[in-house]
């Protein structure tokens, strides 16, 4: 019996799938493989059915999002070990292999990710998850390979083993039970940053998040809301302020949250002088529903909150002022 799941989310996708299914395909018979369908309106279903009738096909009633819709979708899903793959993603020979290693031979290793390279220049890192993400003090995410917008070409500079704080979404491996455990993603996050809930939240139970290097894929990115849509930066911004709110020790939480929430504001005006006046109202909007789910939020804190969450004090002061543009 196969022990991997790969489960790819669908909504609408059916280019994608005709374009980046068939490798996964290809380089993944050690795994069974799903489509969650998102309740698409396009004809996915029906052209998995007929091309790919290999893969199995979870429909989901309407489209949740990228945390319901797995919640939803991996309810079904039985094997040991889940591997949630966006449907933008082109993989590589045994890149299952050297992952489902890991985790047979760690059991105290929760959640992997591979080593994500951009699909359209191969030699570099993706923005996405890169060579694996941390936060610094005030849960600004960054990632070997990737710091802001400075992508790093890859050298084989990140080819190994490491321990992270959190792993993509684009490519995230995840023990079914610790998933089922930790309640999966949060579903109130729709879509962006509820990987690095997750992971926070496992963190905070005392589990292993890792890299592996050896395991490789490209990744296109952007290709279901694109970077310059307002509402993507609304649910990065009112998200990230939800997960710290869960998740903050508590004597960093009120103390972090005003400094975010000051720098919130110092990028919103930024904004307005680009001219990008949708960017500073969706800021606006992601506090207004911040505040009104302040309650709601804090209720969901566990008891369990490690103060060692960060790498680094502050990787905008690294990046920024001291010109730091690489990992270290």
């Amino acid at each position: 019996m196969k022990k991997t799941a790969i489960v790819i989310l669908n909504w609408n996708g059916q280019k994608l799938l005709e374009e980046f299914l068939p490798s996964v395909l290809r380089f993944s018979s050690e795994a069974n493989i799903y489509v969650a369908d998102n309740a698409s309106s396009d004809t996915s279903v029906d052209f998995i059915k007929k091309t790919f009738p290999s893969v199995k096909i979870i429909q989901n009633t309407e489209n949740f999002g990228f945390a319901k819709g797995y919640n939803q979708a991996l309810r079904f899903v039985e094997e040991e070990y889940y591997a949630l793959v966006n449907s933008d993603i082109e993989v590589t020979e045994n890149w299952l292999t050297p992952i489902i290693e890991l985790f047979d031979q760690e059991p105290e290793t929760a959640i992997l990710q591979p080593k994500i390279l951009d699909y359209k220049n191969k030699q570099w890192f993706e923005y996405a998850g890169a060579g694996g993400g941390f936060i610094d003090q005030y849960a600004f995410p960054f990632c070997r390979g990737r710091i802001f917008q400075t992508l790093e070409k890859d050298n084989g500079q990140y080819n190994d083993t490491a321990d992270i704080f959190w792993a993509s979404g684009a490519c995230f491996f995840i023990r079914k039970d610790v998933y089922r455990k930790l309640g999966g993603f949060d579903e109130d996050f729709f879509a962006h940053q509820e990987e690095i809930d997750l992971c926070w939240r496992a963190f905070n139970q005392g589990l292993k998040v890792k890299y592996c290097g050896k395991s490789t894929v490209y990744h296109v990115g952007g290709a279901t809301l694109k970077e310059t849509n307002p509402h993507k930066t609304f649910l990065n911004f009112r998200n990230s302020l939800w997960m710290m709110l869960k998740n903050l020790p508590r004597k960093r939480l009120f103390p972090v949250l005003f400094i975010r929430l000051s720098q919130d504001g110092l990028a919103g005006i930024k904004f307005v002088f680009e001219g990008k006046f949708a960017h500073t109202w969706a800021i606006l909007r992601s506090h207004f529903s911040f505040y009104l789910n302040l309650f709601k939020f804090l209720n969901k804190r566990e008891s369990n909150q490690y103060d060692n969450y960060y790498k680094i004090k502050s990787i905008t002061y690294q990046y920024f002022v001291k010109k730091g543009k690489v990992f270290e």
